[in-house]
């Protein structure tokens, strides 16, 4: 663990739905001393960075359809990171070229070792290992773009692709902790509309986990001693369809595992105090992000941040605990 005992780890969930896109992370100048985003365009080079950094940022990808600049920007910063790449990051391409390089391959590269499709990144200062899942997934029971998983990484079925992820935690330090990062979230955490990964499109709901990340986890408590206090993710987006209220975010599940849903969208809002606005020359709008707490090897606590940012001054607006060590889930 850090020396502190204490590490900080920002979640980004899906982007694509945003007018605004991800510029830089900086701690904030409060008396919480936490985490805040700046967002900007796209089309404008990273503003700043600051001496203070967070420990982790998680990136579950939906960057935009096939947003290579954006992607390059987050590859770009300079903080300690993982990212898995979402559907949306393969919205066009079915299948590699042997032409040119596709903007799907091209994402790849510039996110390199940080892109943990199958695979594990250890953060030994931290005693954390991020162990990702199946890119590109687009939830449910059929693989999305098996052509490029198929030609990157030889699977061809959820029981291939299970092992994948299984495989690629084996080995983990015994002192660390496993983060699982993904696109989508497991099955099994339920089916109606409103759970974090249930089907909101259509009546009825239904769940739409990812059957593989789901076996992945069992075969791992199952067979291993490997410790996975949390699993991140996104895609199921927070605001449901047809105006139906908000998704479930975070679960406790068997084992005590943790499940985040990171994907606040939309993730930026206006203020309704127009007081506060005037008072503090904001042009109204707020910004979200997740922010995990992992105190002494455990996770301590889990809150939903809502940050204004005016000029290089951002403040800390809102925070929503939605998991507290000594307490339960809150949505």
């Amino acid at each position: 663990m850090a020396s502190s005992s204490l590490v900080r780890i920002a979640v980004v969930g899906d982007v694509v739905s945003c007018r605004t896109m991800i510029g830089t992370l900086k701690k904030m100048q409060t008396p919480f001393n936490f985490l805040s985003v700046i967002w900007i365009s796209k089309t404008y080079l990273i503003r700043h960075f600051v001496e203070m950094q967070p420990d982790l940022v998680l990136f579950t990808g939906d960057f935009g359809n096939e947003n290579l600049e954006l992607v390059q920007d987050v590859a770009a910063l300079n903080f300690p990171k993982a990212v898995i790449l979402g559907n949306h990051d393969s919205w066009s391409t079915q299948q590699f070229s042997s032409k040119k390089k596709d903007r799907v391959q091209l994402q790849l590269e510039c996110l390199g070792q940080e892109h943990v499709g199958y695979k594990r990144l250890d953060f030994p200062l931290l005693k954390l290992s991020i162990v990702g899942g199946r890119p590109f997934s687009c939830g449910g029971q059929q693989i999305f773009r098996k052509r490029l998983l198929s030609a990157r990484y030889g699977i061809q079925d959820m029981e291939g692709s299970a092992k994948r992820i299984y495989e690629a935690a084996l080995g983990t330090p015994e002192d660390h902790l496993v983060i699982l990062l993904a696109h989508n979230g497991p099955t099994g955490l339920g089916s109606e509309l409103n759970d974090i990964c249930g089907k909101d499109w259509v009546f009825g709901g239904g769940d739409h986990g990812d059957p593989d990340l789901a076996q992945a986890i069992s075969n791992l408590k199952e067979t291993t001693n490997v410790s996975i206090p949390l699993v991140v993710f996104g895609h199921m987006h927070k605001e449901l369809a047809h105006g139906n209220g908000l998704r479930k975010m975070i679960v406790v599940g068997t084992h005590n595992i943790i499940y985040l849903n990171g994907a606040i969208v939309p993730r930026v809002k206006r203020s309704t105090n127009e007081t506060s606005l005037q008072a503090s020359n904001s042009d109204g709008t707020y910004r979200a992000f997740t922010l995990v707490e992992i105190l002494n090897g455990q996770v301590n606590k889990i809150s939903e941040s809502w940050v204004s940012v005016v000029g290089n001054e951002t403040t800390l607006e809102e925070e929503h605990i939605l998991f507290k060590s000594n307490g339960q889930s809150s949505r």
